[in-house]
């Protein structure tokens, strides 16, 4: 059973049928005027998947954004009990609004509507620069291998680039050419766009791991697909995030990292970052949930375990030997902590 079928009212990831994956032609002889015509609009091209939780007060600045994209936007609401589904509605999007909070996993509901070959992937606190758009869509399709374009992320009016694309541009994952942007082997679930075919073949987000470093497992299964993930700064994500809940989402991303580890690294290299993850999260009350949590979910991940490639995993060990060297001490109590910020978070918290 893949992944949407664990959780009965989320619709299976069949195969809508999505636009046509257009080519540029690059033969010589027509004139400039006519190669424009032919082009693919970005329209054709991608649609926007806006995942919304309880926002309905700060939503307006969001739609107003995606709207001037001029491009499908589907909204898909995680069972809001505020008035996020009538302001989507007044705006006349495609709206799913769902019966109850399913996490990460409501993204999918929004790619089998999509109806274009790439998806952008976006949350309510964020939107993507159109010229950005475009060259993710003009990416994907020139390699028919890449699944993911992740984004530059800039944070707040003030437009800080975001910690984790810094990690992203500088990777050192060895390049094998012929693909524009960094290799990844991880995205950040509001600041990619997707080759539609790729999500819906390894099976879209696993409703068992609801929010909380779900985009793991699914980049760990598009990887061992022999699908391509690339960093592309020329895309560029701006986020305005609420950190109200940060500190609730520990334990889950603690969590989700053990669950990963053993349904998709080899033995050693599971070990190891197991070993690595008790060790370097401060030693408190996130810690003994997430340890509760992930040994709960033991059974299903040993009995769905399928350990990666050889040569994947030794790509993955790169990334790893970095997070290494940056351990924290191992008694360490105490974690970063959120500036005061009454707001709920993005859309699937």
């Amino acid at each position: 059973m893949g992944p949407s079928g664990y959780l009965s009212g989320v619709p299976p990831l069949t195969s809508i049928p999505a636009a046509a994956n257009h080519r540029n032609d690059q033969s010589a002889g027509p004139e400039p005027e006519v190669e424009r015509a032919a082009a693919p609009r970005l329209a054709d091209q991608v649609s926007v998947v806006l995942l919304t939780y309880n926002c309905a007060h700060r939503l307006s600045t969001v739609l107003d954004r995606l709207e001037s994209l001029a491009v499908t936007v589907i909204a898909v609401d995680n069972g809001s009990s505020d008035d996020t589904v009538a302001v989507l509605r007044e705006r006349g999007l495609r709206v799913a609004a769902l019966g109850h909070n399913i996490g990460a996993a409501a993204r999918n509901v929004g790619v089998e509507l999509a109806p274009t070959p790439y998806v952008a992937m976006c949350d309510d606190d964020g939107w993507y620069e159109r010229d950005g758009l475009a060259r993710a869509a003009n990416l994907l399709r020139q390699h028919p291998r890449l699944a993911v374009v992740n984004g530059r992320i800039l944070v707040g009016p003030e437009q800080r680039l975001d910690p984790i694309s810094a990690e992203m541009e500088a990777s050192p994952l060895p390049d094998p050419g012929g693909v524009v942007g960094t290799p990844l082997l991880g995205f950040m679930a509001g600041a990619v766009v997707v080759r539609r075919s790729a999500y819906l073949e390894v099976g879209g987000y696993d409703p068992r791991f609801f929010i909380g470093g779900e985009e793991e497992t699914l980049s760990f299964r598009l990887a061992k697909a022999g699908w391509d993930l690339r960093y592309v700064p020329d895309v560029v994500v701006h986020h305005r995030p609420s950190l109200a809940n940060v500190t609730r989402l520990r334990s889950h991303g603690m969590r989700s990292t053990l669950w990963n580890a053993w349904l998709h690294r080899r033995l050693g290299s599971a070990l190891r970052w197991t070993a690595f993850t008790l060790a370097d999260r401060p030693k408190n009350r996130d810690w003994i949930v997430g340890v509760t949590m992930a040994v709960r979910g033991l059974p299903w991940v040993l009995r769905e375990r399928e350990p990666m490639t050889r040569e994947l995993d030794d790509r993955l060990r790169l990334l790893d030997r970095r997070r290494f060297a940056e351990r924290r001490p191992l008694w360490s109590r105490r974690d970063w902590q959120p500036p005061a910020d009454p707001e709920p978070t993005e859309a699937s918290r």
